[in-house]
């Protein structure tokens, strides 16, 4: 049996060129986790987190891996299980009485959450390299090309409304057949302006969405759908405030043509089962490195399918392309950044993974995820 040695996290943090927005916060840099896991027989695995704080998130790693230390290392559901029993009650929990720790701190449920998914996606990167097969392999998937979008038009303050437009028309330029706009940081007016240029610029075969960063209200947002569909939207994404609910997304499903997506900010299945299950999704968007990692993307994304929703993870294509491979019949694609200005660390941290070319995705027959850390530029950007 193989099992688990050790567990450790790499904050990593690369300062942006410019301080960008979204309408939600604002962009100093591009900053990940990875977790580490080594094996009694010498195999290593990597996984990825992206949340915040680094250093909580770090803590929790450490103190999950310590829980997980021993257990079969290419049993991740058993791991993933025993680690979120820690989120709840137990009937011998206080005090640590079973020798696990204590439940923990409510509070913290982002970066426990975050923590779990950065384990247990090292421990599907492990679990190929044991079996000598790439993840998408594992699914049941084909390694052909797949589908991928850029996401660009982050604010810079004061810029002229134009330049996302000339940024989302370069990506084209470099093959892109979709393109997404952040949108909703300024007027409704302004917006529609922003959206005007960047269709004018892109032309009308390419696919165009919005990125809302939860902006809108659902009377607002109505508003917003319905001056922005003649421009040909391909969806709505995170439209509406962090608090409400799939029942406020039936309602603006009804109101727009558009399709809506969700689902990055999802912390486990259950909150995105009851909005898969609304009827007024189009795209779900479960991100395996923000939380709870790749078991429970799979799990969404099994039934997203049986309801006909549409798989569209939150970037990171070197993992989420396994995924999408394993659901040729709604697997849509995976998100990209354009250029290094929004993500410098995706183009300087890997010496492997999967590349993006013309806006398709290629993997590779590597083991596991099939990329490899470049452990000098980790040093570098220490966070």
């Amino acid at each position: 049996m193989t099992r688990i040695a050790s567990v450790k996290a790499h904050a990593v943090s690369a300062k942006l060129k410019h301080t960008l927005w979204t309408a939600h916060e604002e962009l100093h840099s591009s900053s990940v986790v990875l977790v580490e896991i080594k094996t009694d027989d010498g195999l290593t695995g990597i996984g990825q987190i992206h949340g915040s704080l680094l250093k909580d998130i770090c803590k929790y790693v450490e103190l999950l891996g310590e829980v997980a230390r021993g257990m079969d290392a290419t049993a991740q559901v058993a791991v993933w299980e025993k680690l979120f029993s820690l989120t709840s009650p137990r009937a011998t929990g206080m005090g640590g009485r079973d020798g696990l720790p204590q439940p923990l701190s409510r509070g913290d449920r982002p970066q426990i959450m975050a923590a779990i998914g950065g384990i247990d996606s090292a421990l599907w990167d492990i679990k190929g390299k044991a079996l000598d097969v790439p993840v998408w392999k594992l699914l049941g998937g084909e390694g052909k090309p797949l589908f991928s979008y850029a996401t660009g038009g982050y604010y810079e303050l004061d810029a002229p409304l134009h330049v996302c437009a000339d940024e989302l028309a370069d990506f084209v330029k470099r093959g892109y057949k979709a393109v997404k706009l952040k949108t909703a940081g300024l007027s409704i007016e302004k917006e529609v302006e922003r959206i005007r240029l960047t269709r004018a610029a892109i032309g009308n075969d390419v696919h165009l969405m919005l990125d809302m960063n939860a902006a809108y209200d659902l009377d607002d947002c109505i508003r917003f759908a319905h001056a922005v569909e003649p421009y040909n939207i391909y969806w709505l994404e995170e439209p509406l405030h962090w608090y409400l609910q799939p029942a406020d997304f039936v309602v603006l499903a009804k109101n727009t043509t558009i399709p809506l997506a969700h689902g990055e900010r999802e912390m486990t299945r259950f909150t995105a089962r009851d909005f898969i299950t609304s009827g007024a999704l189009g795209f779900m968007q479960f991100d395996s490195t923000r939380f709870a990692g790749f078991t429970e993307s799979l799990r969404v994304s099994y039934l997203s399918e049986q309801h006909g929703v549409r798989i569209a993870p939150h970037l990171v294509p070197e993992v989420h392309a396994h995924l999408i491979s394993a659901f040729p019949r709604l697997g849509f694609g995976v998100e990209s950044h354009g250029n290094a200005d929004r993500d410098p660390l995706w183009f300087e941290l890997f010496t492997e993974r999967a590349q993006v070319k013309d806006g398709m995705v290629h993997l590779s027959d590597r083991p596991g995820f099939g990329f490899e850390i470049d452990w000098k530029t980790v040093k570098k950007y220490a966070a």
